[in-house]
C-alpha cells in the first residue's frame, strides 16, 4: 500500500533511440525523488538496464510483470514487452516507434483505470509512431480521445503559463479554425485549470491577437476585431477576468505577461517560441482540461545527443514535480469544493 503523500507516477519511455531513457534515469538517480513519488516506467527492464549501464548509473531497477507488483520507494519497470529491441541511438527507426506507442498506450490505460495516479511522457518522434492502430499527431490527441474532457496544450514554467487556441495545424489554416465557440472553450478550460490545478481563485488571463498589432483596427486583418474581441468582451462581462487581444510582438519582451496568470496564444509558434526562450529548458508541457493528469518535458527526442550521456534532464524532472503538484492541488480543490466553509476560509 502506497503512502498518501507518495503518488504513483506512470512513465511512458518515448523513443528508445532518443534521450528519453537517459532523462528518466537521471531524474530518479537522485534517491530523494523516491520520497515524493514511486515511478513505474512502462518499457522493458533489460532495455532500461542497458541504458543505465551506458550512463554508469548506480540506481536499482525493480522489474515487474504486473502493476500489482509495484513496490513503493523503488524504480519500478513494467515489462510491457519481453522481446529484445535493437537500440541505435540517434536513428529514426519505425520499429522503435512501435515500442514507444506500446509503452504510451499501456501507460494511458493504467492512468485511465486509476492504477497510476499521473502520467509523465518521454518524447516521441511524431513520424515513426504512425501506424494503422495509431494515427495521431502525438500524445495529446490520443489522450483527448481516451480520457474525459477537452485537451489543451498548456506550457508551464513557474508563474509563466502559455496555452494555445490551436496547436498542431498548418499556419495557413489557423484563421479558419478560430471560431467564437473554440476561443470560448479554450478560455474556459484554462480558467478551470488555473483554479483547480494551480490553486488560483480569480485567475487573470491574457489573449494574444492573431494578426500583427492585433489587426490594427482591421487594417491588418479582421479576425481580431470580428472574432476574438467579441468573445473576450462577452466573457469579461459575465465575470471571467480575460483581457485582450494584445499585439503578440511586444507582449513578452515588455514583461507584460507577468501581470497575468496565463497567456493564450492563437497558434503554436506564437506561444511556444517566447515560452521556450524564457523558460531556459525548464519548461513543462501540461495537458490541461482532462480528468487525468499528464505532463511531459518541453523538448523532443534530441537524436543529435542521444546516447552521449549529456542530455539535460531538468525539464523531465520539472514535469514530474508539476504532475505531483497538480495532483495535490486537484485533491485539495475537490475537498474544498465539497465544503463551502473551506472555500470561504481560503478566500479570507
Amino acid at each position: 500500500m502506497k503512502k498518501a503523500e507518495n503518488i504513483i507516477i506512470g512513465i511512458s519511455i518515448g523513443d528508445l533511440n532518443g534521450i528519453g531513457s537517459e532523462v528518466v534515469l537521471k531524474t530518479f538517480e537522485d534517491s530523494r525523488m523516491l520520497e515524493l513519488c514511486t515511478p513505474v516506467i512502462f518499457a522493458n527492464v533489460k532495455i532500461l538496464s542497458f541504458a543505465k549501464k551506458s550512463l554508469d548509473a548506480e540506481m536499482q531497477l525493480h522489474g515487474i510483470d504486473g502493476l500489482d507488483q509495484i513496490i513503493t520507494g523503488k524504480i519500478n519497470v513494467l515489462n510491457v514487452w519481453k522481446e529484445s529491441v535493437n537500440i541505435e541511438y540517434g536513428v529514426n527507426d519505425e520499429n522503435v516507434g512501435k515500442y514507444a506507442i506500446k509503452s504510451f498506450v499501456a501507460a494511458t490505460k493504467a492512468l485511465k483505470e486509476g492504477l497510476v495516479d499521473v502520467l509523465v511522457t518521454a518524447p516521441v518522434n511524431k513520424y515513426n509512431i504512425q501506424a494503422e492502430d495509431f494515427k495521431f499527431p502525438g500524445h495529446t490527441d490520443y489522450l483527448d480521445q481516451e480520457l474525459e474532457g477537452d485537451a489543451l496544450m498548456f506550457m508551464v514554467q513557474d508563474n509563466l503559463r502559455v496555452g494555445l487556441i490551436t496547436d498542431h495545424i498548418p499556419v495557413n489554416e489557423v484563421s479558419s479554425h478560430l471560431t467564437e465557440a473554440l476561443i470560448k472553450k479554450k478560455i474556459e478550460t484554462i480558467q478551470k485549470s488555473l483554479i483547480q490545478d494551480f490553486s488560483i481563485n480569480k485567475p487573470r488571463i491574457a489573449v494574444l491577437g492573431l494578426n500583427p498589432h492585433a489587426g490594427d483596427g482591421g487594417v491588418i486583418g479582421k479576425e481580431d476585431d470580428e472574432i476574438i474581441k467579441p468573445v473576450i468582451k462577452k466573457m469579461f462581462e459575465s465575470g471571467t477576468l480575460v483581457f485582450g487581444p494584445y499585439p503578440a510582438d511586444g507582449f513578452f519582451g515588455s514583461n507584460q505577461y507577468e501581470k497575468y496568470d496565463a497567456v493564450i496564444a492563437t497558434y503554436h509558434d506564437q506561444g511556444l517560441i517566447p515560452f521556450k526562450t524564457l523558460s531556459f529548458g525548464n519548461g513543462v508541457n501540461y495537458t490541461a482540461g482532462l480528468n487525468k493528469i499528464r505532463t511531459s518535458p518541453d523538448h523532443g527526442t534530441a537524436y543529435d545527443i542521444a546516447g552521449k550521456g549529456v542530455a539535460d534532464h531538468n525539464s523531465f524532472k520539472e514535469a514530474v514535480y508539476l504532475a505531483i503538484d497538480i495532483y495535490h492541488s486537484r485533491n485539495e480543490y475537490q475537498i474544498i469544493s465539497q465544503n463551502p466553509l473551506k472555500i470561504k476560509e481560503k478566500q479570507l
